[in-house]
């Protein structure tokens, strides 16, 4: 099956949302769909971006679980422009 990443960018938190409380949401929302992979939460050119990895069975079903993984963070912090990709081969591709 394939595997797919959500890159999703966090800003400003919600009040009463502590900054524990993220990536396992970001993880908790991906698995209401389908099987996580793996989750982090990194700072790239300091932004805090958090990614979760998952199986889906192509692009249109990762679009959609990603976007619910958005909406659910959308809930707890400002996000920004997110991406998805998928691994084909040993390399990442932008999908969304």
């Amino acid at each position: 099956m394939p595997s797919f990443r959500v890159i999703i960018p966090v800003g400003l938190l919600r009040p009463d949302v502590t900054p524990t409380e993220i990536e396992p949401a970001a993880a908790a929302a991906v698995a209401e769909l389908t099987t996580v992979e793996a989750s982090s939460v990194d700072v790239v050119s300091r932004e805090a971006r958090i990614t979760v990895r998952f199986t889906a069975d192509g692009a249109h079903d990762a679009l959609r679980i990603a976007q619910h993984a958005v909406t659910v963070l959308g809930s707890l912090a400002e996000t920004g422009d997110w991406r998805l990709t998928e691994r084909v081969g040993g390399r990442w591709f932008r999908r969304a």
